[in-house]
């Protein structure tokens, strides 16, 4: 049988790229809603590791690449509404069987923007959500932040409500990119958060790139690539610019033919690699397709490691996802509805999928090979699985293409493997979903 894969595309087509679940988005459904409600009280399994994700969908303006469930317009009382709201839902979690005798190992407010809200809301927020959880003993507790949302002050509260990891969305470093995206703040507002952040002294600090924005250039992408190494964070995340379907960029391409003004993939691929080799000279290195990190100052990435081999995860929020005891789910994506389902004492849940054992090992794998290389002992260890016999087609083609190296029981991406990563791994899926819309 010929093995199924992506066709190589030249230009930035309409679609999502990033993998980032197992089995794909658009096969989860209301109707195994049952299974998640029974997940949810089922004895825990021990050493499962537990997390907690935030969704605060709140944004200054909406980025024309932005594919999140976001809001522009709400007033600070809609926003009080939302954050008590979400702190209902996370309440309603406490109690259930399967969180007896568990803590949050890792916690994480994303957007959204959740520096958007203010000093006052965010800590209203905590004070209620501690009332029934705490995050004391979590090892890692990351927040995003838009750098023109910031004050000194600001840094001061998300410090004090236990944050160990700050991720600022810099994206880049040129205004007139900045601008032409869609970002709301500009190149100066960068330097001045990142030096309230440093000076305010949380552990680890992130900052994010976009390879590929509309108004690109090779001399914008090795201004910008400069100017985050000068910046010396802790750790960087690099993602190359895609067109999911709901952003402002995916309507102006299929009104041109379905092809967006987004460089091509190869281009994005290219200006990744400069990134990954200026960034190498200085110390960092390469933890995955996105991310480099200064090792002698870099804590790890709790929250990435610890969902890509199997923890579960309580997403909360309108239209957050999770993944509980084996069973995916995701929220209501509409304000309306997500308040009245938490004002009726009810979780918010839409559509869920229960994943089989053998998807589960296919979800870690393929995971795990986004950090660029993984162990087949862990797999036949954890699900008595040979996946290099079991998935040899795949690896085959990978190390024919130049894409991988095998060495024992160890997988290892090339530098251009890791570069496409995405690309690479609807080959390791089950046939009934390697041709199918993946969100």
């Amino acid at each position: 049988m010929e093995l199924e894969t992506l066709p190589e595309k030249k230009a930035t087509e309409v679609g999502s790229y990033f993998v980032a679940n197992y089995p794909p988005f658009s096969i989860w459904s209301p109707e195994h809603k049952p299974a998640i409600l029974a997940a949810l009280d089922r004895p825990p399994k021990p050493d499962t590791k537990l997390g907690l994700y935030l969704h605060i969908p709140f944004c200054r303006k909406r980025c024309k690449f932005c594919y999140f469930r976001v809001y522009t317009d709400k007033n600070a009382s809609e926003i009080e509404v939302y954050l008590s709201a979400l702190s209902k839902e996370i309440d309603l979690y406490a109690g259930r069987q399967g969180f007896e005798n568990r803590q949050f190992e890792f916690v994480y407010f994303g957007g959204g923007t959740p520096s958007y809200l203010s000093n006052a809301q965010l800590e209203r927020l905590i004070e209620r959500i501690n009332q029934r959880w705490t995050w004391s003993a979590a090892k890692e507790v990351t927040f995003e932040c838009e750098p023109g949302t910031l004050k000194e002050s600001k840094l001061q509260t998300i410090k004090k409500i236990g944050v160990t990891r700050l991720s600022l969305g810099v994206e880049h470093f040129d205004d007139e990119v900045l601008s032409i995206n869609g970002r709301a703040h500009k190149s100066p507002e960068i330097t001045r958060a990142y030096q309230w952040a440093r000076e305010v002294g949380f552990p680890q600090i992130n900052i994010d790139l976009i390879a590929g924005m509309l108004g690109e250039t090779e001399d914008k992408w090795k201004y910008a690539v400069a100017k985050a190494i000068e910046l010396d964070p802790d750790s960087v995340t690099i993602y190359q610019m895609e067109v999911p379907f709901n952003t402002g960029i995916a309507k102006d391409a299929r009104e041109h033919g379905g092809v967006s003004a987004v460089a091509s993939w190869a281009q994005k691929r290219a200006w990744v690699d400069y990134a990954f080799n200026e960034f190498q000279k200085s110390g960092y290195v390469v933890s995955s397709g996105y991310t480099l990190v200064k090792p002698e100052r870099h804590a790890g990435f709790v929250y990435r490691d610890s969902l890509w081999h199997g923890a579960d995860l309580i997403g909360t929020g309108v239209a957050s996802f999770g993944h509980f005891q084996g069973v995916h789910y995701q929220n209501v994506d509409r304000w309306e509805d997500y308040i009245e389902r938490l004002n009726a004492g009810e979780l918010p849940i839409h559509r869920a999928l229960p994943v089989e054992p053998h998807q589960l090992l296919i979800r870690e794998m393929i995971l795990q090979l986004k950090t660029g290389k993984i162990d087949a002992g862990y797999f036949r260890q954890k699900f008595g699985a040979d996946i290099l016999k079991e998935f040899s087609e795949a690896f085959d083609s990978l190390v024919e293409e130049g894409f991988a190296e095998i060495d024992g029981q160890q997988v290892r991406m090339t530098r251009q493997g890791i570069l496409r990563v995405d690309s690479l791994l609807p080959r390791f899926f089950e046939p009934q979903f390697r041709n199918i819309r993946y969100t």
